[in-house]
């Protein structure tokens, strides 16, 4: 006997299949345990699996990683209001979402949506020894929201920087991670995200590390307009908008795979 699922797979702050962040979402009509949620985000294995359940006139939205449950994902937020749209006929906006963060809103327009997320802008920290230990090239400022962010010089720098994953795997700084940023040539902004003792070491693209990179920037630049781009080999293009409280975080999506899960 057999539970069927709903299953899409979404590539996220991308228009290209292979490109972007991909996630999966899973409906729900109710909630499973929450050991058989993260066994579905274990086998799906990919850095996201978005589950929703529908709550009123919005949806309670979770997500989880192979390895645990996360506050708050930006690319799996993308593609959840993508699979709404696309394929299960929401075509009222903005999305109302419940999460572990609090109320998240997700608007659609020309072609992109638009993720309305909390600002959390970074201040100055100290870097454990095992992360300095673990970086190809040090840093030339050191900030800390829920993720370390760590400013260089020059795009150059991001692309060409390597993490010692034996040094950087002995800590554990879930739910955070690593993000590295930079000055760009062709967008305001560049970044690259790494994680200790995930499955996955570099996420593709990481929108909720741009909560803290969009008001580190916006004041390091002086305009609250921003392009950006995550340096991954699948390459994520974001547009930014910082709004005091709050920052929008913008990109595109496109299906990548649909089907059914079965569970015994």
């Amino acid at each position: 006997m057999y539970q069927t699922l709903p299953l899409f797979q979404v590539d996220a702050f991308t228009g290209d299949t292979f490109g972007g962040n991909p996630a999966c979402v899973v409906p729900l009509t109710e909630w499973l345990p929450d050991p058989v949620l993260l066994k579905i985000a274990q086998e799906n294995a990919v850095a996201e699996t978005a589950f929703i359940v529908r709550q009123g006139d919005g949806y309670h939205l979770r997500w989880f990683t192979p390895e645990l449950e996360m506050d708050l994902c930006g690319h799996a937020t993308l593609a959840t209001a993508h699979v709404l749209r696309i394929h299960l006929g929401h075509s009222s906006y903005p999305i109302q979402f419940q999460t572990a963060s609090g109320p998240l809103a997700v608007e659609h327009r020309d072609g992109w949506y638009h993720l309305d997320f909390p600002s959390r802008m970074p201040e100055p920290a100290e870097l454990p020894a095992i992360i300095w230990q673990s970086l190809s090239q040090p840093p030339k400022a050191i900030l800390k929201a829920r993720d370390y962010v760590l400013v260089y010089d020059s795009e150059a720098d991001i692309r060409n920087i390597t993490i010692d994953r034996h040094s950087f795997d002995q800590i554990n700084l879930d739910p955070g991670g690593v993000v590295v940023t930079a000055p760009g040539q062709e967008a305001d902004f560049v970044s690259r995200f790494f994680t200790p003792q995930a499955s996955i070491l570099e996420d593709p693209v990481t929108g909720s590390a741009h909560c803290s990179l969009i008001p580190y920037w916006a004041k390091e630049l002086g305009k609250a307009t921003l392009t950006a781009l995550q340096l991954s080999d699948r390459v994520g293009r974001l547009q930014c908008e910082d709004r005091g409280e709050r920052v929008q975080i913008s990109g595109q999506a496109v299906t990548y795979l649909k089907g059914e899960i079965y569970l015994t």
